[in-house]
């Protein structure tokens, strides 16, 4: 069985982390410049796109 490589994990966390608080800097620099900041579509959870 292979080892985990939990250096390579954390690199991804980081990372993930890194982007996700560069996304919100950006989100926040925007609405202070008065420009509205892109909105993402709501995405359909699975249980609403299995109703029927």
């Amino acid at each position: 069985m292979a080892k985990p490589n939990y250096a390579f994990e954390k690199r991804q966390r980081d990372l993930a982390k890194k982007k996700k608080k560069q996304e919100k800097q950006q989100r926040k620099t925007a609405t202070q410049q008065g420009e509205r900041p892109p909105e993402d579509p709501p995405q359909p959870s699975a249980d609403e796109t299995s109703v029927d």
